[in-house]
C-alpha cells in the first residue's frame, strides 16, 4: 500500500510537471522557440527517426560511451586496486593525484583535439577522463576499507602473495564499494558524452548543437530525453547485474 501510494505521488508529480511545462509556452509565459511544449516532442522524435539522423546519432554516442566508460573505469579500477593494496604506491602518486584530480574533464578538450583531432578517439578520451577519478577513488577506498583481520587470516591460511590476497579476500570484500563507484560512473559518462561531442565529433552532442543553432529546440529536447532513456536502461541493467554479483550477501 505504501509503495502504491509512493508510485501514485510520483506519477502525480510528473503529470504536474508536464502540465506546467505545456502551459508555459502555450500561455506565452515562455517563448515557444526557446522552450517547446512537450506535446510537440513526439512529432519531432518521429521526424528524426524517419530521417535516420536519430539512429545514427545514438549509435555514434553509444560507441563513444561504451568505449570511454570501459577505458576510464578499467584504468580507474586497476590503479585504485594497486593504490588500495600498496601504501607505497599511494604515497608515490599522492601529489600527482592532488594535481590532476581538480582539473575538470572539459579542461582536457583542447588537448583532446590537439592529440586526436576531431575524431571519436577524442570523445573517448574525454569520457574516460570523466569517469576515471570516480572509479579510482571508489576502488581505492573499497579496497582500503577491507577488514585487516580478514587479510591476516588469509595469510595464516597460506594466501601470502599479493595476487592470492587480491582474488581471495580483497576483491570479493571490496566488490560492493567498487560497484557503487561504477554505477556513479555510468551517469558521469553520459554527461561527458555531450561535452565530448559538442566540438564536432558525430553523435548526440553534435546533433543537439546543430539543432540549437537553428533554434530547433524540440529536436534538442528529443535528444535530451533520449539520453535520459538510455541512461535509465543502462542503470536498470547495471542494478540487475549488481544484484546478481552480490547475491551471496544476506
Amino acid at each position: 500500500m505504501i509503495r502504491l501510494r509512493a508510485t501514485g505521488l510520483a506519477l502525480l508529480g510528473l503529470l504536474a510537471f508536464l502540465c506546467v511545462w505545456e502551459a508555459a509556452p502555450r500561455l506565452d509565459l515562455v517563448n515557444p522557440a526557446f522552450l517547446p511544449p512537450p506535446s510537440t516532442i513526439p512529432a519531432a522524435l518521429l521526424k528524426e527517426i524517419a530521417s535516420g539522423a536519430w539512429l545514427v546519432a545514438v549509435i555514434e554516442s553509444l560507441s563513444h560511451y561504451v568505449v570511454g566508460l570501459g577505458v576510464g573505469a578499467g584504468a580507474g579500477m586497476a590503479l585504485g586496486i594497486v593504490a588500495g593494496m600498496f601504501r607505497s604506491f599511494e604515497n608515490l602518486t599522492a601529489w600527482v593525484v592532488r594535481l590532476l584530480r581538480p582539473i575538470p574533464g572539459l579542461a582536457w578538450v583542447p588537448f583532446a583535439i590537439i592529440w586526436f583531432g576531431v575524431e571519436p578517439r577524442a570523445a573517448v578520451f574525454i569520457i574516460a577522463v570523466g569517469v576515471f577519478w570516480i572509479v579510482f577513488f571508489a576502488t581505492q577506498g573499497a579496497v582500503r576499507s577491507v577488514d585487516r583481520d580478514l587479510v591476516e587470516v588469509a595469510q595464516a591460511f597460506g594466501y601470502r602473495s599479493a595476487w592470492s590476497r587480491l582474488t581471495k579476500i580483497l576483491l570479493p570484500a571490496a566488490t560492493p564499494g567498487i560497484l557503487v563507484g561504477l554505477r556513479t560512473a555510468l551517469g558521469q559518462a553520459w554527461m561527458a558524452v555531450v561535452a565530448a561531442e559538442i566540438f564536432g565529433v558525430p553523435g548526440i552532442g553534435q546533433r543537439m548543437m546543430q539543432a540549437s543553432s537553428l533554434l530547433s529546440t524540440d529536436i534538442v529536447v528529443v535528444y535530451m530525453l533520449t539520453m535520459a532513456a538510455l541512461y535509465g536502461l543502462f542503470d536498470t541493467a547495471f542494478v540487475a547485474l549488481q544484484g546478481w554479483l552480490l547475491r551471496w550477501r544476506p
